[in-house]
């Protein structure tokens, strides 16, 4: 069946991110600032700018993280408010009457029962998606700068109304595909053939590597419970996409913003320097310490 344009994403941030420990023990890891907004921040919009009406955001279990979320993006502020205005300062609450205009946010908690595992947060959401709805899986490790991911896999949607899924793709250079999932795919129809996890470069399919934003249908969930999990006994979005192939319509977008994972300090700090350079105001004062330093 062709299955209704996706008006509906589910954010995942499900995990207690032990890299980024000690802060991860108190706020959740996509709530770490890039610039003056959290990472997760980018992502909502990111789905606001392709038109998405609803978002579900997946937090971890027996933590605050829920909490946080809601209090982040359903909290009016008012006591911010009053007092910037009674200071002469109201132009500074914009950015929170931004935040309160976005489409309708939704947090919930992982499903503890199910195994670990980035498929389990999209499982944890699967009664918010209706039968008959295509709709996005964002992992929220993952910034786009530029050209929203999700607008492009809605383009591609529009192109293939048949697709049972549809994964987002970025070439890297050659000697860094090891560290990613390889796109194996007919370049002429963008099928998906597979996904090589962590090839040689010598033996992988593609300098396509695959990351964090997915157009997927009700159809994956068939394979998103305990009873396929793969690797580690983890439940993977990848391996349910795999499981999706033989339809034939499981198709690739190569997406035309830049990709960064802020996965881990390092790659955080990467991504964080590529806003400052591209988006702020003290950009140049960047580069001028850098030089001398």
């Amino acid at each position: 069946m062709n299955y209704k344009a996706p008006k509906k994403a589910i954010i995942t941030d499900a995990g207690f991110a032990s890299r980024y420990l000690p802060i991860t023990k108190t706020i959740p890891k996509a709530m770490i600032p890039v610039g003056a907004k959290p990472v997760m921040q980018y992502c909502v919009e990111e789905c606001a700018k392709a038109g998405i009406e609803e978002i579900i955001i997946v937090a971890t279990p027996n933590s605050k993280s829920k909490e946080i979320y809601e209090d982040f993006f359903h909290n009016p502020a008012d006591n911010v408010r009053t007092l910037l205005e009674k200071q002469g300062k109201a132009k500074r609450f914009e950015p929170v009457k931004e935040i309160l205009e976005f489409p309708k946010i939704t947090v919930i908690e992982q499903d503890p029962t199910l195994p670990y595992g980035n498929g389990s947060p999209v499982a944890s959401a699967r009664k918010f998606i209706n039968d008959d709805e295509a709709f996005f899986v964002l992992y929220s490790d993952d910034m786009v700068f530029g050209n929203s991911a999700i607008k492009d896999l809605l383009d591609a949607f529009n192109e293939h109304p048949d697709a049972t899924a549809i994964i987002a793709g970025q070439l890297v250079p050659h000697e860094e595909i090891k560290k990613y999932a390889s796109i194996d795919y007919d370049k002429e129809t963008t099928v998906l053939r597979g996904l090589v996890e962590k090839p040689n470069p010598e033996d992988a399919a593609s300098d396509l590597a695959s990351y964090g934003r997915y157009l997927l249908t009700p159809e994956v969930f068939e394979f998103l419970n305990p009873n396929h999990t793969g690797l580690d006994g983890e439940l993977w979005t990848a391996d349910a996409i795999a499981s999706l192939i033989p339809t034939g319509k499981v198709y690739v977008k190569e997406t035309t913003g830049k990709w960064m994972t802020t996965g881990d300090p390092k790659n955080y700090f990467l991504a964080h320097l590529e806003y400052v350079l591209k988006n702020s105001d003290y950009a140049d004062d960047v580069r001028k310490f850098v030089a001398e330093n």
